[in-house]
């Protein structure tokens, strides 16, 4: 089983979401992910500025197999990037709780990362898989 960090909340699309001490929130996209992914070859990261809504598809990951959307987990706007995704996406894959993270986000709504999932519902739906 992928690892899944107890202290994150996740999505039923894959992504994670960290919630940091200032109320914004990093997010990436989980080991289940990026081992169905495969080698990263591209990280298209999401314009600082921009603003989301929850399920909109805000940035690409891209391997040797596919190319997946990645989903803004929550409504809000994008207020910083992981620049060194650019030069080295391969990141992700051997640290996606870590240094693979992708963006982080100013969320519209304080309460909404605590209805995310858990990571016990998460592993429930990536052992479906």
């Amino acid at each position: 089983m992928s690892n899944v960090p107890q202290e994150l909340r996740y999505t039923k699309n894959h992504e994670w979401v960290s919630l940091n001490d200032d109320g914004t929130v990093t997010i990436g996209i989980t080991d289940h992910a990026q081992h169905l992914l495969g080698d990263l070859v591209f990280v298209e990261l999401p314009e600082i500025g921009i603003t989301f809504g929850q399920e909109e598809d805000c940035a690409v990951v891209e391997s040797v197999k596919a190319a997946s959307d990645v989903y803004c987990p929550l409504d809000g706007e994008v207020i910083g990037h992981n620049e060194a995704l650019s030069d080295t996406p391969e990141l992700i894959n051997q640290d996606p709780y870590g240094d693979g993270w992708i963006f982080k986000l100013k969320p519209k709504d304080d309460g909404a990362f605590a209805e995310l999932l858990d990571a016990d519902a998460y592993n429930e739906i990536a052992s479906e898989e």
